[in-house]
């Protein structure tokens, strides 16, 4: 009966829809880290939060906030913590789409796309209108 149990939760682990996503986990971003996972509101899509700063703190030791945040009452939280991607929806395998990437050192939101590499990587794309810039992610060691 053991063995029945075990090859049966064997099998529904292996089962892609409960397997974790490839992007899902963190990721270093420069020298800051990024966790990727469900979206807590829209499980459908990936989210991501800034976990980890080398610098976390100012000069007078005081966590960084989201000063440059257009929204001035979100200027004064700290940005250790705060939704960096958002919304991104599978599109095909490796590849996301749809999701916005928020950035705290200006304070501006682009549309997003995202793509594992072969090596392992992932390379992300923030867009206005046509113009993109990308970045390469890589995980932590």
């Amino acid at each position: 009966m053991r063995t029945v149990i075990l090859a049966v939760l064997s099998t529904l682990l292996a089962t892609p829809a409960l397997a974790a996503d490839p992007i899902e986990g963190d990721w270093l971003v420069g020298v800051n880290k990024v966790n990727i996972a469900p979206c807590p509101s829209r499980p459908d899509r990936m989210c991501g939060l800034i976990t980890w700063m080398k610098n976390p703190n100012d000069k007078a030791g005081r966590p960084v906030r989201d000063q440059n945040n257009p929204d001035p009452a979100l200027r004064n939280r700290p940005i250790v913590g705060i939704a960096f991607i958002r919304d991104f929806r599978a599109v095909r395998p490796g590849r996301w789409s749809g999701g916005t990437i928020y950035d705290p050192n200006s304070g501006k939101t682009y549309d997003s796309k995202v793509r594992i590499n072969p090596d392992g990587t992932l390379k992300v794309e923030g867009c206005i209108l046509v113009i993109c810039q990308a970045q390469v992610w890589r995980r932590p060691a």
